[in-house]
């Protein structure tokens, strides 16, 4: 029954909706392997490659994409984040997927469960337990890493605070049996919380221990950072991120941001300005660091946080209460970029921003700041978070294509903690390929397969590959 609505629903071609689509997909896209440069992937339990006990732990845990829609869906909390039993979240899962319907978690869905498990069924309440017995039979033999090696990765970059250890992705890389890389991301989100003593201050100490180096003064603060940049510049991290609101771009000088920070460490209150003067300075230092080092900084901006102080207070961050937000983007974005610039300590840097209105503005920067040194130097990001569905990418390649190259863009990466997320590389693949297509079929681009066809193959792999620069073995 089920099986033949499938087969039409999700076919070998499924979002390619011309010839040329086709081809695209099939010869060029399809067979590269998956370079994922930005991730949340835990990397322990790629370490410990771990067996996952159910369909829950490995699929529904830790995604606040589905826990948004089954609290749209009149889910209690229980069965999302709560002491519900795996099957009965599963169910609960299984009874919100028919309402999702349009959204982007209809589609993942189902080509996850078609991609991991072969299971041509739609899921809802009727085929949940039968679904839930097949795959749970097959994570029997599916450990972490065997998830990530049928998906064909390539590269896997985690995302990895200053203080953490980096034994994890050190233990993984030894192997000689496991084809993927895990490489951390320096993201020093803490290091910039100036205004937050009860964070702040025992992060330093943290930080202090883990990198050898006394951070009782501004010197030794920013000589720790250094050494930590450094460690992980040493097991192959090629890439820092930062997640805010705006760019930080006043005017601090050096003998101010140590007053600042003396301020912190001995529990005065530091003012909101003051705050954005001292993340100013940080956010130019670690700048320096990444272009002296080589090193290519994610900039991910636009989100507002944590909206729903009750769902916070209680669940926490990352638990599904973050929204768009409407932040100004412009002024701050070029006066950074800007400064960095006029150092000559600019590096390479992807822009992501989360307001589709700032799709063009982002498109524009990062043309700005191309300087002919390496192609596609400055990047404008892949649609993130909200706006990695199939609307999203199309309006992102669509600017980029209008204002920039996109024959230079880096592509599509998880930014997930699911081990089952790599569809989304392929449903970008398949979006990508129909929308060039779509321009042949129109008479608007030459119908030059090879031509074509190495476009949509650096995108899927290649420029990502030359622009990261990250070690890979040989697939």
């Amino acid at each position: 029954m089920d099986l033949q609505k499938m087969k039409t629903f999700l076919s070998e071609n499924f979002l390619l909706h011309s010839d040329v689509a086709v081809e695209l997909y099939h010869e060029y896209a399809k067979p590269q392997p998956i370079y994922d440069y930005h991730s949340h992937l835990p990397v322990r339990q790629i370490a410990e490659d771990k067996k996952f006990s159910d369909l829950q732990e490995v699929w529904l845990a830790g995604d606040h994409y589905k826990w948004r829609a089954m609290r749209w869906n009149g889910i209690p909390e229980s069965y999302c984040t709560g002491d519900a039993t795996p099957w009965e979240k599963f169910q609960a899962f299984a009874r919100t997927v028919p309402k999702t319907l349009r959204n982007p978690l209809y589609h993942w869905t189902h080509l996850e469960l078609k991609f991991y498990f072969g299971i041509d069924e739609l899921l809802d309440e009727n085929t949940a337990e039968s679904i839930w017995n097949r795959a749970n039979e097959q994570l029997e033999s599916l450990t972490a890493r065997q998830l990530l090696t049928k998906s064909r990765v390539a590269v896997s970059c985690t995302t990895d605070d200053p203080i953490d250890s980096l034994e994890d992705h050190q233990k993984i890389n030894a192997s000689e049996s496991f084809a993927t890389r895990v490489y951390p991301t320096l993201r020093p989100d803490k290091a910039l919380a100036i205004d937050k003593p009860t964070v702040f201050n025992p992060w330093i100490a943290q930080l202090a221990k883990v990198s050898g180096i006394d951070c009782a003064d501004f010197k030794g603060f920013l000589g720790a950072l250094n050494q930590r940049h450094e460690a992980f510049h040493q097991v192959g991290c090629r890439l820092s991120d930062h997640g805010l609101d705006s760019c930080h771009a006043e005017e601090c000088t050096e003998a101010e941001a140590s007053a600042i920070y003396a301020a912190a460490l001995a529990g005065r209150p530091v003012t909101a300005e003051a705050a954005a003067k001292f993340r100013s300075y940080l956010m130019l230092f670690f700048g320096h660091l990444d272009a002296e080092r080589g090193w290519t900084k994610q900039l991910h901006l636009g989100a507002i946080r944590n909206t729903n102080s009750r769902g916070f207070r209680e669940l926490g961050p990352d638990t599904g209460f973050d929204s768009i937000g409407d932040t100004p983007q412009v002024v701050a974005l070029a006066r950074y970029l800007d400064r960095l610039d006029s150092d000559n300590r600019l590096p390479k840097m992807v822009l992501y921003n989360l307001n589709p209105a700032d799709n063009y503005l982002f498109a524009t920067m990062a043309g700005n700041f191309q300087d002919g040194s390496v192609a596609g130097k400055i990047q404008f990001g892949s649609g993130w978070w909200f706006l990695d569905q199939k609307e999203g990418m199309e309006w992102q390649i669509n600017a980029l294509s209008s204002l920039g190259l996109l024959s230079r863009f880096v592509g599509m990466l998880t930014d997930s903690r699911s081990f089952l997320s790599f569809p989304r590389h392929d449903y970008f693949r398949r979006i990508l390929c129909n929308l060039i297509g779509a321009d042949v079929v129109n008479g608007e681009l030459p119908r030059d397969m090879k031509l074509l066809g190495e476009m949509v193959a650096d995108i899927s792999f290649h420029n990502a590959r030359r622009h990261f620069g990250l070690e890979l073995t040989n697939l």
